[in-house]
């Protein structure tokens, strides 16, 4: 056992040394590869399955556990709540899969479906409302999400202001997306698989360390108990939270290389992965801390390391998250620029953001999303930009998966198994948790619906205008 500590303790050193080596070189390293001539016009299952991950695993996985430990504390709770999360997930990607198959030329995911299955202006609202919370909001919660975690290391890194920190890794990921698909698909693999490696490692730690002589694993039979409650209700509204991107790779469907066989296993092998993680994940951290130490407890992932293995490993996990981090940034700004540029091609008030690249990138998207996050980024109010567009984000992908109630099937689509009862289920799940919303976070939610107003007039004036 104290080998195993103190090899743990090492292997933190050491990460914490990598990482900050890694984080400050980050800037330099984007205009290294700007230098390259790579084209590349498509990308393989494994980037698409990649940015799937990437999408997913933010810090949701790493915090959200002590809040449920709030009310719902039996083992077999914790792993149903997570497990349920999944399969809502797994839902969302077989239904996504189809819709993205049937139009699969092209890219812009939510825009697309519900522009066609319903109407233009529920589209744009779908794009407008994304484009501020769905992708350039979570790219600058990330942002302050990284400062938060670095901040133990200030010494470290020499006094470098971690809020330049952030912004040059905002512009420096904002112009890599911009030199070539090639560029963007090396980046996202090599983060994503950097992300991959930190959550394997804490997962190899579980089941390598024994566990703390008190700790939150409790195996009995009261979770019968538990999950016919409103609190167990409540934890997996805030699981599905950190569910969020299982229909990532779905955007950018017409940049994947067969499409019809490879957005499916993009989106149902990443959404399954990802389920398996989440789970090992609430395990490990349940097995090296108690419940009075993770309760109402945000870093969760810190303590129960920090607990079991000492105050270095718990410094690592805050490198460790941090760092992941990256590909989850990469991720949103790829994704994000696609909806933006198929919606500019349609609405003459925005062309100026249609326009590509001679490699088909839209440049001009990515910097309009990367100047919108960096105003989120200073703006100080990024919870309540997240509080007032959940609503709204909630309510738009609901009417995408309702689209595939009005698309019709086409033999060359991938077939949703058990249509419509899956997307029905899904759409019923998602009216309780608007209810919820609505309900929790009322004057949010109607700034959500006045922020979507504001989106409808410019489709109005825009259209009245050309």
């Amino acid at each position: 056992m104290k080998f195993l500590t103190r090899s743990a303790q090492r292997l933190a050193q050491c990460a914490q040394r990598f990482f900050i080596l890694a984080t400050t070189s980050f800037a330099l390293l984007a205009l290294t590869f700007a230098h390259f001539a790579f084209t590349m016009t498509k990308i393989s299952w494994q980037t698409a399955c990649g940015l799937v991950i990437a999408n997913m695993v933010g810090t949701g996985v790493f915090t959200s556990l002590g809040y449920q430990l709030a009310t719902v504390q039996n083992t077999w709770s914790i792993v149903l709540l997570w497990v349920l999360g999944g399969l809502l997930a797994l839902i969302g990607a077989f239904t996504f899969a189809e819709l993205g198959t049937h139009y699969a030329d092209q890219t812009g995911g939510d825009y697309v479906f519900i522009r066609n299955g319903f109407h233009p202006f529920l589209g744009y609202l779908a794009a407008w409302t994304s484009l501020i919370g769905g992708f350039a909001a979570p790219v600058a919660i990330a942002g302050k999400a990284m400062e938060a975690y670095l901040a133990p290391f200030g010494p470290a890194l020499g006094g470098v202001n971690l809020r330049a920190l952030t912004v040059a890794l905002v512009i420096g990921i904002g112009l890599l997306h911009t030199v070539s698909l090639r560029h963007s698909s090396v980046f996202q693999n090599l983060t994503t698989l950097i992300k991959l490696a930190f959550v394997l490692v804490l997962l190899a730690i579980g089941v390598l360390v024994s566990a703390a002589p008190t700790n939150a694993l409790r195996w009995d039979a009261d979770f019968r108990q538990e999950v016919f409650t409103a609190p167990f209700a409540v934890s997996l509204l805030y699981v599905t939270y950190a569910y969020t991107g299982w229909n990532a790779a779905a955007y950018i469907v017409a940049e994947i290389s067969a499409p019809r066989r490879n957005l499916p296993r993009a989106l149902l092998l990443g959404t399954l992965l990802v389920t398996v993680l989440y789970v090992g994940l609430q395990l490990v951290l349940l097995k090296f801390a108690s419940v009075g130490q993770l309760q109402n407890q945000a870093d969760v992932a810190v303590i129960a390391l920090q607990n079991r293995l000492g105050p270095s490993a718990g410094r690592w996990v805050s490198a460790g998250i941090a760092g992941q981090l990256l590909a989850t940034m990469s991720s949103y700004v790829w994704v994000g620029s696609r909806v933006m540029q198929r919606m500019a091609q349609d609405f003459p008030l925005w062309r100026f953001f249609a326009k590509q690249s001679a490699q088909q990138i839209p440049v001009r998207a990515i910097w309009l999303q990367t100047a919108v996050t960096l105003v989120l980024l200073f703006s100080g109010t990024l919870e309540q930009v997240l509080l007032c567009t959940s609503f709204a984000l909630q309510l738009m992908g609901t009417l995408a998966v309702a689209s595939l109630l009005r698309t019709p099937r086409r033999p060359s689509d991938f077939h949703s198994p058990f249509r419509p009862w899956l997307q029905w289920a899904y759409i019923g799940f998602s009216l309780f948790v608007l209810v919820f919303i609505l309900t929790d976070r009322p004057r949010e939610s109607l700034t959500g619906l006045a922020i979507m107003a504001v989106g409808g007039a410019t489709y109005w004036l825009g259209n009245r205008k050309h």
